[in-house]
């Protein structure tokens, strides 16, 4: 895919773009000499980050819910929705998390996700966070983050195409990639 121009106001991640900033995340955490037992991940935009994080570091993967982006086609941000549950495959959420999310924009998600965590789960003992961007508008700082963005810019990710694809479209889409090969 080409990407059209990033400026102030967007900023367009190709695919390749985007899995070597997750990479460059994960080696700045790793590089801290912080030691986790498990990754937090907030779905949607943090479950690709964090399935490589689980991937690398070799610990357990959580997926928990959330969500805000509903309104116009998921660009604009209204009420929080935390999910009553959380899914994992190991034991309880416990010890030291590390909570993955694409990024800090408002930073509400993230602030009410680590109370959250915090008021529900007496065997959390740290919760750091790491992301990919941070908005300039945030009021939340992340832990560990690839890029802070002052202009809060929209990013445009590489798998935003997906969003308007029904499936009825798949056999025409899958073409139109294969011709572009």
């Amino acid at each position: 895919m080409n990407a059209p121009q990033s400026n102030e106001k967007h900023l367009w991640v190709t695919w390749d773009e985007y899995n070597r900033l997750v990479e460059r995340l994960a080696l700045k955490v790793y590089e801290s000499g912080w030691k986790f037992d498990m990754v937090l991940c907030l779905a949607r935009g943090g479950v690709r980050p964090g399935d490589v994080f689980s991937r690398i570091f070799d610990v357990p993967l959580a997926i928990l819910s959330t969500s805000s982006y509903r309104e116009d086609k998921g660009t604009t941000q209204g009420d929080l929705d935390i999910a009553k549950y959380m899914t994992m495959t190991k034991g309880p959420l416990k010890g030291k998390i590390l909570l993955v999310d694409d990024l800090a924009d408002s930073g509400v998600t993230l602030t009410k996700v680590i109370a959250h965590l915090k008021d529900n789960f007496e065997g959390v003992e740290e919760v750091r966070s790491a992301v990919i961007w941070t908005k300039g508008c945030s009021a939340f700082k992340p832990d560990y983050q690839m890029e802070e963005l002052p202009h809060n810019p929209w990013i445009h990710q590489p798998f935003e195409d997906y969003d308007g694809l029904r499936p009825h479209q798949l056999a025409a889409w899958i073409k139109k990639g294969e011709s572009q090969s």
